[in-house]
């Protein structure tokens, strides 16, 4: 075992320098194959720790350096905000630090080796799980999303979701931490890799995969940068126009494209509906505005035909903290005052929504929304052959997020076994198959522009929209299965010593 550094910049370094390191494998460096090896140097650092508690804080360290940087991009909004925010959330790594020291320190034969491969994935797996709650920030940056151009990993996130991608990547840092510092388990780490890529060709040869059921022509009106409201719906009027006579299906805005209540002025809902007329098509936009009918300001989807409003509207139910809300404003308030925090509370929907236009039936979400794994499940679960998203990143235009937030739409294709149209008000846009497979070229958010493509429709239901985050049941299961064990052994432990040290004091004889 290496010596643990005895500067305190170094031993708080190392494990925010480790913990950073699978962020490469994210958009928009995109260095996939990253995430394979990017745990191995943070879990040397934990099996390295002189104590349990050393490696703990080494955990905190870690998932603060990777929330971090995985979301620095915010910094315009929150400034120092976003250190405390990381800081926070790195604490969630902290139990995962201790566990992954207790399993790996020392020379852990093949048995603590096999536990490992279960218990240390499954740790992080709760990990991601408690820091996916809406309230925290959401399910953003998965390690599994990572792999969201990797074929043989869409095909296990339409058998386990994310999760399971998620908890299969930790399972080869792990094996390949041991290979690199267990020698007593080399050869069993070995195996455990092979058997991981055996499964995985498994799962790519035996799972169900969507059968292919025709096609469907959308279309998406990517607006660009805008300077007011008004511009923008100019905008979209214009872009919208180039689509007369090239039939498309659906014509998606992107979100925020609209910024006036619908309802309150009806000679916009007139020029849609001409727009609707026009291209032979239904208009899904996006209202971002006070409505007259509740109070508060709403986001959400908006059908238009030919006719005007066709009574179709989702509220966005799932909103970004801070950007669209502050949790406990009444403590965290003063946020606004340091960054481009929201002033006002936007107000929530009340449920999923799937909608008609001539016989497709699609599932709406909204910017943030797509992030979430159980929300276009039970859009599918509903009925919606394709999944239809509307998002803006335009205040984050030159970061990695506009990437990022493209990229998950092909996990969530891939889980569901439906297509998705990635619909952006200042890019980036995409289309993806029932496979999680990418149609035809994104729009970059250097982009005005309108792109109509031929996206493929599929039947049958995956294992995942049919069984649901069965992985994060299993996860929480492991980790209360060792610590039963533990806790007996320690037990046993603590009776054999009042044993012997009874024994001790019984004299001899008697």
């Amino acid at each position: 075992m290496r010596p643990w550094p005895a500067s305190r910049w170094v031993r708080v370094a190392l494990p925010l320098g480790a913990g950073a390191v699978p962020v490469l494998a994210f958009p928009a460096p995109s260095l996939w194959w990253l995430a394979y090896v990017a745990l191995v140097p943070w879990l040397l650092v934990l099996r390295n720790a002189p104590s349990g508690r050393a490696a703990a804080f080494a955990g905190w360290l870690g998932g603060t350096g990777f929330m971090l940087v995985m979301h620095h991009w915010l910094m315009p909004n929150l400034h120092v905000f976003i250190l405390l925010l990381a800081a926070l959330l790195g604490l969630l790594w902290l139990p995962w630090g201790w566990l992954v020291h207790r399993l790996l320190a020392g020379t852990p034969g093949a048995g603590r080796l096999a536990a490992a491969v279960v218990l240390v994935p499954s740790g992080w797996l709760l990990a991601e799980l408690v820091r996916s709650w809406e309230y925290l920030g959401g399910p953003w940056g998965l390690l599994g999303a990572s792999q969201w151009e990797v074929r043989p990993a869409l095909r296990l996130a339409s058998v386990g979701g994310v999760w399971l991608v998620s908890f299969l990547l930790v399972a080869v840092n792990t094996l390949l931490a041991a290979v690199l510092t267990a020698p007593r388990a080399r050869v069993a780490a070995v195996v455990g890799l092979v058997c991981v890529a055996v499964i995985t060709s498994a799962v790519w040869l035996w799972a169900p995969q969507p059968q292919p059921a025709g096609s469907t022509r959308i279309a998406v009106v990517q607006i660009g940068e805008t300077l007011s409201r008004q511009e923008r719906f100019a905008r979209g009027e214009e872009l919208t126009r180039r689509l007369a006579n090239r039939d498309p299906d659906l014509v998606v805005w992107g979100e925020s494209s609209v910024g006036y209540d619908l309802n309150a002025h009806p000679a916009l809902v007139r020029r849609l509906a001409t727009l609707s007329r026009q291209t032979g098509a239904p208009l899904l936009v996006n209202v971002d505005s006070r409505r007259d009918d509740r109070p508060g300001i709403y986001k959400s989807s908006v059908l238009v035909d030919e006719h005007g409003l066709a009574g179709q509207r989702y509220d966005k139910m799932r909103l970004v903290p801070f950007g669209e809300y502050i949790p406990a404003r009444a403590l965290l308030g003063w946020a606004t005052s340091v960054g481009r925090a929201a002033d006002e509370d936007r107000k929530r929907g009340r449920t999923s929504v799937v909608m008609r236009a001539d016989g497709l039936r699609f599932g709406p979400l909204i910017c943030f929304e797509t992030a979430f794994p159980d929300m276009s499940r039970q859009l599918v679960s509903k009925g919606a052959r394709v999944l239809v998203a509307q998002s803006s990143t335009s205040t984050f235009q030159q970061s990695w997020a506009p990437e990022q937030h493209a990229s998950l739409a092909a996990l969530r294709s891939a889980e569901s076994g439906r297509p998705m149209v990635h619909s952006t008000l200042t890019g980036i846009s995409a289309f993806y198959g029932p496979e999680g497979e990418r149609v035809g070229a994104p729009m970059g958010t250097d982009t005005s522009s309108v792109q109509l493509i031929e996206v493929p429709l599929a039947t049958g239901t995956t294992l995942y929209v049919r069984h649901g985050d069965w992985m994060l049941w299993l996860a929480p299961t492991a980790l209360l299965a060792y610590g039963v064990v533990e806790g007996a052994r320690a037990a046993r432990r603590r009776r054999a010593r009042e044993r012997a040290e009874l024994s001790a004091t019984v004299p001899e004889g008697r």
